[in-house]
């Protein structure tokens, strides 16, 4: 080896140290990898425990159950009122659409029929949360593929339906929105002006979005082949949702049991073909553009309604339900009937009839269902959760094992496992 004095060194072999290595340590070994649960790759506090050879998965075993809070025996000790904030912590990306859910399966219970405006309003409220939804999980797909521009670009707009659901509620994250039998207060000229804005800027920043991923030569081949499952295995498994249609089956809660007045509106449901990364990917993609279209539509009938009827621009409940409705606050400070009314259904002093009612609506992941038993008191008898999350995570394990552990993290991160409604 030359040196700055012009010398050289002549490298000695090694013939007194070798180290005879057995036949058996020569054969192939594999690595045992504990992926979660505090890995980022995760996006949520649930572990897999994978077992590899180089960068092939030859088999996983997932835990769940780290932040399991028993939010059904929780529920069944508190009453109807106080339930919602469990919701919200379900799918904590879209908690607006778990809060009508419950609330329109107590109007089941109790036989309400609420007035048009107030079900376009509940329409509105959980497009924006499939959109925010989506954009967070297709985002996150990016990340996991090496893109972060498009993830900070669109959370932009996360933020923007935030302020939306901030001005209409009070809360972004958890909302705890709406009440039985429709809203908790009127939506203000300003919430109205935030959607609009928003209706109007979206549009555009979607459309980058995916000119910047859809037809990415870098990004299509991560995904296409990664983690797939056939529409008979999505089936047997209980598959719901974007996951389920990205399989090629066509099945939407909106359309096969129609709520909030949803028959009332012209949309397509977007599938796949195969059920791997891309196709669920491109499914998120298409719902974002049908929720868009739904918003547009309900804008337009509320404002028909509202120059045919100019009364019901103040409706926002069920009057039927004035039981379970909180009155409004200027009223309680100076109405003693308001105060005592006030009191009784905060207090949970508010009894439900007897029955047994499931009801169930199109969450971001899938079908959000409760299962409901009322024995006429003032909390439910029995309460069950249905979670999406829960039902196909069941499948990871079939999905990525044989593929690279850089697949098995897309194939996470595109089946937007929430580790809130996971657990519940």
């Amino acid at each position: 080896m030359g040196g700055d004095g012009g010398g050289s060194m002549e490298l000695q072999p090694h013939t007194q140290h070798h180290i005879k290595l057995s036949e058996e340590s020569l054969q192939k070994q594999t690595t045992t990898l504990n992926l979660g649960p505090t890995h980022p790759a995760t996006h949520g506090v649930f572990q897999n425990i994978m077992e590899i050879d180089g960068e092939r998965v030859l088999e996983t075993v997932p835990t769940i159950g780290y932040i399991h809070r028993a939010f059904e025996k929780i529920a069944e000790r508190r009453p109807y009122y106080q339930i919602t904030p469990l919701t919200d912590r379900l799918n904590y990306c879209s908690s607006p659409i778990n809060n009508m859910g419950w609330h329109m399966t107590i109007e089941k219970l109790l036989g309400l029929k609420l007035p048009k405006r107030v079900e376009y309003l509940r329409v509105i409220i959980m497009e924006l949360s499939r959109i925010a939804d989506h954009l967070v999980c297709n985002s996150v797909i990016a990340v996991d593929t090496g893109a972060l521009t498009p993830f900070t670009y669109v959370f932009q707009y996360r933020e923007k339906i935030y302020e939306i659901f901030e001005e209409i509620c009070g809360s972004r994250l958890t909302t705890n929105i709406g009440r039985v039998g429709g809203f908790e207060r009127n939506f203000t000229p300003a919430s109205f002006a935030k959607l609009h804005d928003f209706m109007k800027t979206f549009p555009k920043v979607m459309k980058e979005f995916e000119s910047l991923l859809n037809r990415n030569r870098v990004f299509m081949d991560r995904c296409i082949g990664a983690g797939p499952i056939s529409a008979e295995r999505a089936l047997n498994y209980g598959f719901t949702g974007p996951n389920l249609r990205a399989t090629g089956v066509d099945y939407d809660v909106r359309v096969a049991m129609p709520y909030s007045s949803y028959e009332d509106f012209d949309f397509k449901i977007p599938v796949g073909t195969v059920g791997d990364v891309y196709d669920r990917f491109m499914v998120r993609n298409g719902e974002i553009w049908e929720s868009v279209s739904i918003i547009h539509q309900a804008l337009e009938k509320i404002e028909k309604i509202e120059k045919e009827f100019p009364d019901q621009k103040e409706v926002f409940y069920a009057k039927e339900a004035d039981h379970f409705h909180i009155p409004a606050k200027e009223d309680v400070y100076t109405k003693m009937e308001a105060l005592i009314w006030h009191f009784k259904i905060i207090m949970g002093e508010i009894d439900a009839p007897a029955g047994e009612v499931y009801h169930s609506v199109e969450g971001g992941n899938g079908e959000v269902g409760y299962y409901l038993i009322s024995d006429g008191g003032r909390t439910p008898y029995r309460l069950h959760f249905r979670r999406p999350c829960f039902i196909y995570y069941q499948a990871y394990p079939e999905m990525v094992e044989g593929g690279l552990l850089s697949d098995a993290v897309i194939t996470l991160s595109s089946l937007n496992v929430i580790a809130g409604e996971l657990d519940a």
